[in-house]
C-alpha cells in the first residue's frame, strides 16, 4: 500500500506578487475630489474663513481647504460634534485622541486613512512642509479638551492659545510661502492664530460654560471675586466684560504684530490674511462694545459688513504700510514653545490598531 503524500501548505499567492499598500500623498485619493470634500466641510464649518480663503491665489486658497477639513474633522472627533455643532458625549475623550493621532500619522505615511479629511491633510502636508511636530503642536489643544483642562494663569491660556490657533497660523505661513527657518514670519504667523483665538474665546464665554469648560485663567477669576463655575451668573456680568476687554486688548496686540508680517507677503495672500484679521478683530471689538450684555446673542459678523472688512483689506494690502505697534506682544512663539515642550513633549509615533467607533468614513 502506498503512502500518502504529503500534503504542503501553500500561499494562495507566492510572495513575490504580494504588495503592501503603495504610500501616496492623499492616500491614493484623486485632489479634486479631496478639494471639493474640504470646501463642503469650510462652507458649512466657518463662513468667516470660507470668505478670506476666496481671496487667495488658487494655489493657496487650494491648500487652506485641505488644511481646514483636517482641524475641523479633529475638532469634530474630539469633542463628538459634527461641523462644529453642538458638543457630543465627552466620555472615551482619550480614546478619540488616539484616533486622531493615529490617522494623522498614517496620512503622513500616505496610506489610505478611509476618512478624506485626514487623507487631504497628508496631501497638504506633502506639498508645503508641514512636519509631524506641527501637527502633534494642534493636536496638543485636543487633548487638554480631553482632559478637562483649564488656565490656571497667563501662561497655561497662551499656551491652550498656541495649541488651538497659533499652531494652525504657523502651518498656514508654510502654505503662505513661509520658509521652515523664518522665525519672525512664523512668529507673526502664530501672532495673527493667537489672535483669532483670543477674540474666540471672549465671544464664546457663555456656551463654552453650557459645555462645562472655560478659558479663562483661574487667577484672573480670582481677582474678580468670580467663583470657580460661576463665571456666567447674571450678578458676574460686568466682571466678565472686563475680563473680556482684557483679552481683546491682548488680541490686538497680536494682531497689530500679524499684520507686519502680512507686508512681507505677495499682494492676494496679504489681502486674504488682512480681510480675516479685520473680521475677527471685528468680532473682538464687538464684544467689548456690548459690555455685560456680549452673551445674550452670539455675536457674528453680516454678510454686509464682512464685504466692508474684505474692501477695507484691499486699500490696506495695496498700500501696505502697516502702523508699527507700540509694542510687541507680550506672548511670544518661542517662550510659549517651552512651556508647551516642559507639559507635553512630543510623543512617539502611535501604534495600534484604530478604535473602530471613533472614525467612519466622511467620503461621499
Amino acid at each position: 500500500m502506498a503512502r500518502p503524500r504529503r500534503v504542503v501548505p501553500r500561499m494562495l499567492a507566492p510572495s513575490r506578487i504580494l504588495r503592501t499598500t503603495p504610500a501616496q500623498a492623499g492616500g491614493g485619493r484623486d485632489r479634486d475630489d479631496l478639494l471639493d470634500h474640504a470646501w463642503e466641510m469650510i462652507r458649512s464649518g466657518s463662513k468667516s474663513f470660507a470668505a478670506a480663503s476666496r481671496l487667495f491665489d488658487e494655489a493657496a486658497r487650494e491648500q487652506a481647504w485641505l488644511l481646514y477639513a483636517w482641524c475641523r474633522r479633529c475638532d469634530d472627533i474630539a469633542d463628538g460634534q459634527d461641523l462644529g455643532g453642538k458638543l457630543g458625549e465627552q466620555d472615551e475623550a482619550e480614546r478619540r485622541i488616539t484616533a486622531i493621532r493615529l490617522l494623522t500619522e498614517r496620512a503622513f505615511e500616505g496610506l489610505p486613512t478611509a476618512d478624506a479629511a485626514f487623507d487631504a491633510f497628508g496631501l497638504v502636508a506633502r506639498e508645503v512642509g508641514i512636519t509631524r511636530e506641527m501637527a502633534e503642536d494642534v493636536i496638543g489643544g485636543f487633548a487638554l479638551d480631553a482632559e478637562g483642562w483649564r488656565p490656571r494663569n497667563e501662561a497655561d491660556l497662551a499656551r491652550y492659545c498656541y495649541h488651538v490657533a497659533g499652531a494652525v497660523g504657523v502651518m498656514m505661513a508654510r502654505i503662505m510661502g513661509v520658509d521652515k527657518d523664518d522665525g519672525w514670519m512664523l512668529d507673526r504667523a502664530c501672532d495673527l492664530g493667537l489672535a483669532f483665538q483670543l477674540a474666540n474665546i471672549a465671544r464664546d464665554m457663555a456656551e463654552d460654560a453650557d459645555a462645562g469648560r472655560c478659558y479663562i485663567p483661574m487667577d484672573w477669576l480670582a481677582e474678580e471675586d468670580i467663583e470657580p463655575g460661576q463665571e456666567m451668573k447674571p450678578h458676574h456680568r460686568q466682571e466678565m466684560a472686563d475680563i473680556a476687554k482684557r483679552l481683546i486688548a491682548r488680541m490686538e496686540t497680536h494682531e497689530a504684530a500679524a499684520r507686519l508680517g502680512a507686508a512681507k507677503l505677495p499682494f492676494r495672500r496679504r489681502w486674504a490674511v488682512l480681510a480675516a484679521a479685520n473680521i475677527y478683530g471685528a468680532i473682538g471689538r464687538e464684544v467689548v462694545a456690548r459690555g455685560p450684555r456680549a452673551w445674550d446673542n452670539r455675536v457674528v459678523i453680516g454678510k454686509g459688513e464682512k464685504l466692508r472688512h474684505v474692501a477695507r483689506a484691499f486699500w490696506e494690502a495695496w498700500r501696505n504700510r502697516p502702523e508699527e505697534p507700540a509694542q510687541m506682544p507680550e506672548w511670544n512663539r518661542g517662550d510659549i514653545l517651552i512651556e508647551v515642550r516642559m507639559n507635553a513633549p512630543i510623543p512617539p509615533p502611535p501604534m495600534g490598531p484604530l478604535p473602530e467607533e471613533e472614525v467612519s468614513d466622511r467620503y461621499d
